[in-house]
């Protein structure tokens, strides 16, 4: 969790040290707080760089908690999750996922509406063995990216447009809940 926050650190210090010397914020940062199905509340943290184009979504929710980051500008997303200490990367091609725009309105909208859900969801597949990538390339990815994911195993997963066609166990929840859920399964071979 500790390598989390630095990545958040480091990008609210850019931003903060930009800010003094331009006089202008490129990062917003919204928390959002939301009752869960234990009675308990769910704190969601979501971190949007409109200069570098990309947004982190933090779930704080103990052992099933993750970061999720949307890399607008190298067409990445990339999720981490607490409990897999690993890293599930996807192309960001698929027409599921919104704009950079679009899920500001939708950080708007849940903020001012407190009871927003949408059925915006997509199932992610990845297969332990053949889908981790052993060379990386960073510049690919991008920094955000990188700074999340380069000291965990990192795994390319293929958005399932069907979802009987999942064949899947472990799965686990990341994204934007209630906005833009991810579901990330192990791909079984039948």
């Amino acid at each position: 969790m500790g390598l989390l926050l630095s990545l958040l650190q480091n990008h609210l210090c850019r931003a903060d040290l930009q800010s003094k010397q331009t006089g202008k914020n490129p990062l917003k940062v919204y928390n959002i707080i939301n009752p869960n199905n234990n009675g308990g509340n769910l704190q969601e943290t979501v971190t949007v760089d409109n200069e570098n184009n990309f947004a982190i979504i933090n779930i704080h929710a103990g052992s099933c908690s993750s970061t999720t980051v949307f890399d607008y500008k190298h067409r990445y997303i990339a999720s981490r999750v607490l409990s897999r200490r690993a890293c599930y990367i996807l192309d960001m091609k698929h027409k599921a996922i919104p704009a950079l725009e679009q899920l500001k309105r939708y950080i708007y909208e849940r903020k001012a509406l407190k009871n927003m859900y949408s059925d915006k969801y997509i199932w992610v597949k990845y297969s332990p063995l053949q889908s981790l990538i052993t060379h990386v390339d960073w510049f690919l990815f991008g920094s955000p990216i990188k700074q999340l994911c380069s000291h965990v195993p990192l795994y390319k997963g293929e958005v399932v447009e069907k979802t009987h066609d999942i064949r899947a166990k472990a799965c686990t929840k990341t994204g934007f809940l209630g906005i833009l859920g991810i579901s990330i399964c192990a791909a079984t071979d039948a």
